[in-house]
């Protein structure tokens, strides 16, 4: 429809993030997969290289202080900070997401038993991606509470004195439904509990706030809406005055008062350093690092302005080009409840996203009948939008 693409340049053309485009990587397809894995910013590649070649390659061990890889974690948690609404010292990036809920859940849970008796019960979100699901069982097992999984809208009806710790996903991954932060970690804390969140389908892609409303711990990955690259490393927050109780699950040496002192006992370092364990992964850190100046200037709340510009258009293009009843979206039209993201349940999802990636748009299917669509604010446009919506209609047919 002529005027769908005349409106998708009208509002290309009046896009104040447009620019930022020009800083990644990306070709003719239609990408909108970045709630995946993000595309590759284009200061990435040589900042790589120069940690391969000089940083290690010259000055080899040096580099541990002359480039600054034993801070790492913490000074590129302090980039990640402002978008998930933190203060400085804060957050520590290293390990995978399923590590830092681990660790995360067992400091909740050890956090909510100081001198309070009959603490035994984990609250967990019922359609939380599955590796949350299984970390959260184990650490059940490990800590002797019993597990409770229950949908988030029910969790201020469940929380309560028995309650350690709840486990929470900000956007659900399947639907991309926004849960409500900031009145569930109030119901958590009236019940005395203490309340996880895990950012990986929000951060970057709309404001969370972890200061403003109390939140107790949060984690995170970094390659999706981030665009740290394929497996780069997740985060840790916990809030500044939980931190000298912070009791990790994971002890390492990296996380130790005196790393160098090699004592045989564990000193936990001040601050969000007792998140740390091991030895920085300093390749795809660094990568991750450059990756993130792309934000310089760039402020959420404008990213979420044009999240939800997007998502609304898509919506509405799918209504225009997709004959009745072929597609369903699942996910809330209600800006309040919506991330970024839109999927689309439709019998034969799978096959019909395979014909969509061949004619370059590029989203993905979740078993057993959803499409996904990730709306990147950074690099999608309203072009891109329109023609999405337009190829899914002609494939659909």
């Amino acid at each position: 429809m002529p005027e769908l693409r005349e409106r998708a340049a009208e509002l290309d053309a009046l896009d104040e993030l447009a620019k930022l485009r020009e800083q990644f990587v990306l070709d003719e397809v239609v990408y909108l997969d970045g709630n995946s894995l993000g595309a590759l910013p284009v200061g990435v590649p040589g900042r790589v290289d120069d940690v391969v070649r000089r940083q290690w390659g010259e000055l080899r061990i040096r580099s541990w202080e002359e480039s600054g890889w034993w801070t790492a974690p913490e000074r590129i948690g302090d980039r990640i900070a402002p978008l998930v609404g933190a203060a400085p010292g804060q957050i520590v990036v290293g390990d995978s997401t399923s590590v830092n809920v681990f660790k995360a859940l067992v400091g909740a849970v050890r956090l909510a038993g100081e001198g309070r008796d009959g603490r035994n019960e984990i609250l967990v979100d019922a359609t939380t991606f599955p590796t949350d699901g299984y970390i959260a069982a184990s650490v059940a097992r490990l800590t002797g509470c019993e597990l409770r999984p229950l949908e988030p809208a029910e969790v201020p009806g469940a929380v309560g004195p028995r309650t350690a710790a709840v486990l929470l996903n900000h956007v659900d991954y399947r639907t991309g439904r926004l849960h409500d932060l900031p009145s569930l970690t109030s119901a958590i804390h009236d019940a005395g509990a203490l309340a996880v969140w895990d950012l990986c389908h929000s951060a970057g892609a709309l404001p969370v706030g972890l200061d403003e409303h109390g939140v107790d711990l949060a984690v995170g990955c970094t390659y999706k809406y981030l665009n740290g690259g394929p497996g780069s490393p997740a985060y840790l927050y916990v809030r500044g005055d939980l931190q000298d109780r912070f009791d990790s699950p994971l002890p390492g040496w990296n996380s130790h008062a005196d790393p160098f002192g090699m004592s045989p006992s564990y000193a936990p370092a001040p601050g969000a350093l007792r998140g740390r364990v091991g030895t920085p992964d300093i390749l795809s850190m660094l990568a991750l690092e450059a990756a993130l100046e792309v934000w310089e200037d760039v402020s959420i709340d404008a990213v979420r302005a044009k999240s939800l510009a997007l998502t609304d258009f898509f919506l509405e293009c799918v209504g225009a080009y997709v004959t009745g009843g072929r597609v369903e979206s699942i996910t809330p039209s209600a800006h309040a409840e919506r991330g970024s993201q839109v999927a689309l349940r439709c019998p034969d999802a799978g096959e019909v996203m395979k014909r969509l990636i061949e004619r370059g748009v590029v989203g993905d299917f979740r078993h057993p009948d959803v499409l996904r669509f990730g709306f990147t604010p950074l690099y999608v446009g309203f072009g891109d939008v329109e023609r999405a919506a337009r190829v899914l209609g002609e494939t659909l047919g």
